[in-house]
């Protein structure tokens, strides 16, 4: 008997099924034992995560990377020394900037944004959705209106470039209907008691299928992964993001979404995402403890050498590889030419390179520049 399920890929897939799926789908054995696997990967990394003494000094660092890496999947692409330039200098505007760099900042932005609604809340909602959607795409639109006749294109010049793979659900009521599912789904531990990796997954997929944005949507579907990390417990901040392993798997990634709509297996879906987990925690376990060694190597050179120089000072030149005076003043560095003098001398012992950006010379961190380029 034939899985494959009844539908036109070329109509609106108005009849999309509500969450959750049947658990005879997704509570295999094979996806269990992955479960596990998955779960234990993530709790080392939490594990470690704490043990650090200051963990805020990661997030912005490990968030610029699945930017990075998330924007890329939708084929916007900027260079590691673009995107730490911009972020050296004091932007009023980021629009301002050119290229993929703009985009990432946006991502990045629009990830805080939705981590800031769920300290506040704890829930998510279609509200909190779309802000996290007009911060990426820098609009005030909403929910696809219904004139507005989305269909998703197999991407690729060869034979099949262009071919309709899938058509979402149509209608503004419709899409808020699925959306106010979904999460209920994702809110209510109690009526749907799901492992929050099994939600993980089932809501990833659930999102890219509503698509209810005109464009966007895989980039908030992926913001929506990591704060639910958090909103779970399993991390404290958002510091484990799946893009970069999507990127290497994304013929995968894209075979396994389709599966479950044109033939309801979960179950390859569901392994493929866990896999993800348990992968990128590793890795994201080894690149935090090797930036922890080289802050450790780093923070006794500069104790020894340059014992006046604040451990803040440290901490912000770890927050990101490029930083500009201006951005290391604080409410104790209150002189821009002391921020210079820090820098300089920090230099002198090859901890920062300096470069020039227009008028304004900037300052690499040569060490964690070349650890995050390599990750």
């Amino acid at each position: 008997m034939s899985n494959k399920i009844p539908y036109d890929r070329r109509q609106p897939y108005n009849k999309l099924p509500l969450l959750p799926p049947p658990d005879s789908k997704i509570l295999t054995i094979k996806v269990l034992m992955a479960l596990n696997k998955a779960n234990r990967a993530l709790a080392e990394l939490k594990g470690l995560a704490q043990k650090l003494p200051n963990q805020s000094m990661l997030i912005n660092t490990l968030a610029l990377r699945e930017a990075k890496a998330s924007t890329e999947i939708e084929n916007i692409f900027t260079t590691d020394d673009e995107l730490y330039k911009a972020l050296s200098e004091e932007l009023k505007n980021v629009s301002a900037l050119k290229g993929g760099a703009k985009e990432v900042l946006h991502y990045r932005e629009a990830l805080w944004r939705g981590y800031a609604h769920l300290k506040k809340q704890n829930a998510f909602s279609q509200s909190v959705l779309i802000d996290v959607y007009q911060q990426v795409q820098q609009t005030s639109d909403g929910i696809r209106p219904p004139q507005t006749e989305t269909v998703i294109k197999k991407r690729g010049s060869g034979n099949l470039g262009g071919t309709v793979i899938y058509t979402p659900p149509r209608g503004q009521k419709l899409i808020e209907g699925l959306l106010k599912n979904l999460f209920l789904y994702l809110n209510d531990d109690k009526k749907y008691d799901h492992d929050p990796l099994i939600k993980l997954a089932v809501a990833h997929y659930q999102l890219e299928a509503i698509h209810p944005f005109r464009d966007g949507n895989g980039r908030c579907g992926r913001i929506v992964n990591s704060l639910l990390l958090v909103q779970k417990r399993l991390l404290e901040v958002p510091i484990l993001y799946l893009s970069a392993y999507i990127i290497n798997n994304k013929d995968d990634y894209y075979f396994c979404l389709n599966g479950v709509t044109t033939r309801s297996d979960w179950q390859s879906w569901l392994l493929y995402m866990l896999k993800a987990v348990e992968e990128t925690s590793v890795y994201t376990i080894q690149l935090i403890k090797d930036i922890d060694s080289l802050f450790k190597n780093t923070a006794e050179l500069v104790s020894k050498r340059l014992p006046h120089v604040p451990q803040e000072v440290l901490e912000k030149i770890f927050e990101q590889p490029y930083i500009s005076p201006k951005r290391l003043m604080s409410a104790r560095i209150k002189s821009l030419n002391t921020a210079k003098k820090y820098l300089q001398q920090m230099e002198k012992l090859r901890i920062m390179l300096p470069k020039k950006v227009g008028k304004e010379v900037i300052y690499l961190n040569v060490d964690l520049f070349n650890l995050l380029s390599e990750a």
